[in-house]
C-alpha cells in the first residue's frame, strides 16, 4: 500500500504519462519489494533459533506495528511529496522507503514459512507490487490521490489482523 500510495503520488506529479513511467515504477517497487522480505527471511532463518519461542509474538509485533504506522499515515494530514522525477537516484531512495516494512514481514516470513514456500511467497508480492505500482501512477496522474488514505487504511487494518490470527493460532486460542 505504501508503494501504491507514493505510486499515485508519482501520477500526481507527472504531467505527461508515458508507458514506461508505469513499467519504471512498477519495477523499481515491485523489485525491492520482493526483494526486501526475501532479504528479512535469511536474517529471521539465520536468527530463528535464538527467538523461535517467541516467534509467534514478534510476527504479532512486527505486522501489529507496521499495520499501526498505515492506519496512522491514512489519518495524517501530511501529503506525500510528489517529485516527477524517474531518474535512477530518486527511484532508488523512494523504492527503500516504501519496502523497508517489507524487510519486518520477511523476518515473520522466517517463522512461518518453510525454505520451498518463500520464492513464490516473494514472487507473488512482486509481482502484485509492480501491478498495484504501474496502475497506482496512472490513477494518480487520471484521478489524483482522493482514494489514497482508504488505502493506507484498509492495508493497515489487514496486517494487523494477519498478526493478530498468528498469534492466536500459536496460543491455540482459533485453529484455522
Amino acid at each position: 500500500m505504501d508503494a501504491f500510495a507514493v505510486a499515485v503520488c508519482k501520477g500526481l506529479a507527472t504531467t505527461t504519462l508515458k508507458p514506461k513511467h508505469m513499467i519504471i515504477t512498477g519495477l523499481w517497487f515491485g523489485g525491492f519489494q520482493g526483494l526486501m522480505p526475501l532479504i528479512g527471511f535469511f536474517l529471521g532463518v539465520t536468527f530463528k533459533k535464538y527467538i523461535e519461542a517467541y516467534d509467534h509474538w514478534i510476527a504479532f509485533v512486527l505486522l501489529g506495528i507496521i499495520g499501526a504506522n498505515m492506519i496512522k499515515e491514512a489519518f495524517s494530514k501530511d501529503e506525500e511529496s510528489a517529485d516527477a522525477s524517474f531518474s535512477a537516484k530518486t527511484m532508488f531512495v523512494m523504492a527503500i522507503a516504501t519496502s523497508i516494512d517489507a524487510l519486518a514481514v520477511g523476518i515473520s516470513f522466517a517463522m512461518l514459512l518453510s525454505m520451498k514456500e518463500i520464492p513464490l511467497a516473494v514472487s507473488f508480492i512482486a509481482v502484485i507490487t509492480f501491478i498495484l505500482s504501474a496502475i497506482g501512477v496512472k490513477i494518480g496522474n487520471v484521478f489524483g490521490a482522493k482514494h489514497k488514505s482508504k488505502a493506507e487504511l484498509a492495508g493497515g487494518i489487514i496486517l494487523i489482523l494477519i498478526g493478530t490470527k498468528i498469534l492466536l493460532e500459536h496460543l491455540g486460542v482459533i485453529n484455522f
